[in-house]
């Protein structure tokens, strides 16, 4: 193992990360998706550092294949928007890159952050800065394809392969400045089969409430990560457990502890996930939201009995009453309606050939969606947080 050293203040040199060589990770350059070297060797021929950071190092870790890269660099924006021509700088809270590439393939790129900018300040700074803004230590590992190595500021390598989960920045400030995180350790801790501690687990529980004051796209765009990752049946139950699930989605916890007598109720619920969780994974197949939602509220569905009689708004309440039993997600009308059709496929009844009108979309409990947030159905989210 290598060390980096940096210097402090009063010009000492200091230890500032770990660095793992080829023989120590195992992650060789013919490990990486191609289009992510393309993007790495341009930034380091045009004489910028270039990383792959967060989810992508963590994965190819733990021996599965990334479904996103995310590549940190020292070089602004408006000079990665000038090597890249397919590309176009995205965001006003934060301004990051997309490099796009042939079926709508996306790799996003992001200068490194400076400690003095909030999240929603474009103050950019060196890579041992960026890696002190980074929310658990498992997405706080740097793979440089040319060198073959893994800079490790916080011993991320460690707590990968001792299934630990732990919080780079202060639990106490953590969670305050993004309550999302709070998902994201439930999410890491089920995919890594990673243990949360105490203390991690007790601040969730503290500050789970914080996540109903979250913007509804942002909320909505973290709960289809949740459907989509195949792991959603683990993922729910954990987020009940810390609390998270009565503010993340009100009414399927509700149901879950008032659905009726005994336990029928969460049984069939969770049976529902786990079909979810068999049709993410199996392979040969587009993954369609609609028929992600379909599962996640087909017992709601079952359960609501005035939703079988077939009258003339039957599919029109249905959309409707889909859309206020995931208040306040909001998925798209057509997401809604492709669910909404499997259902009446299931139980043979008439589809309506004209799509009828119907509410509007719920908004959250507590605030308005923000300006600049991304539209549900966008593919990237902040890469320090992924």
């Amino acid at each position: 193992m290598l060390i980096r050293y940096g210097k402090n203040s009063k010009g000492r040199l200091i230890k500032q990360a770990k660095v793992y060589t080829l023989d120590e990770h195992g992650i060789s350059r013919q490990k990486l998706d191609h289009d992510a070297l393309k993007v790495t060797d341009r930034l380091r021929s045009a004489g910028f550092q270039a990383y792959i950071v967060g989810g992508a190092v963590r994965d190819l870790l733990i021996g599965k294949v990334p479904k996103d890269y995310d590549i940190a660099t020292d070089a602004y924006p408006s000079r990665v928007r000038k090597i890249f021509r397919n590309s176009r700088i995205i965001g006003k809270r934060f301004r990051l890159v997309h490099v796009y590439f042939p079926q709508d393939k996306i790799l996003e790129v992001a200068t490194f952050r400076s400690l003095e900018g909030g999240d929603g300040d474009n103050v950019y700074g060196s890579i041992d800065e960026d890696a002190r803004r980074r929310d658990f230590t498992l997405n706080a590992l740097y793979y440089s394809p040319r060198e073959e190595q893994i800079i490790d500021y916080h011993d991320g390598v460690r707590d990968i392969r001792t299934r630990k989960l732990r919080s780079v920045i202060p639990l106490n400030i953590t969670f305050k400045e993004d309550p999302v995180r709070m998902l994201r350790a439930i999410k890491y801790s089920v995919m890594t089969e990673a243990s949360i501690p105490w203390r991690l687990g007790s601040a969730i529980k503290k500050e789970a409430h914080l996540l109903a004051d979250c913007s509804v796209s942002r909320m909505s765009e973290e709960i289809f990560k949740i459907l989509q990752s195949g792991y959603s049946e683990a993922i729910l139950k954990r987020a009940e457990e810390l609390k998270a699930l009565e503010h993340l989605i009100p009414h399927i916890y509700d149901s879950l502890n008032n659905g009726g007598p005994g336990r029928s109720y969460r049984k069939r619920f969770y049976r529902e996930i786990q079909k979810l969780d068999q049709y993410i994974k199996k392979e040969g197949e587009e993954k369609k939201r609609g028929k992600m939602l379909f599962f996640l509220t087909r017992t709601f569905l079952m359960e609501t009995k005035s939703l079988h009689e077939e009258t003339e708004s039957q599919y029109s309440d249905t959309v409707n009453a889909i859309k206020e039993y995931l208040r306040p997600m909001i998925a798209p009308n057509r997401d809604v309606m492709d669910a909404v059709k499997l259902f009446f496929k299931q139980n043979n009844w008439k589809i309506p050939r004209k799509r009828p009108p119907f509410k509007s979309a719920a908004q959250p409990r507590n605030k308005s969606p923000k300006a600049g947030n991304k539209p549900v159905g966008a593919r990237r989210s902040t890469p320090a947080n992924r």
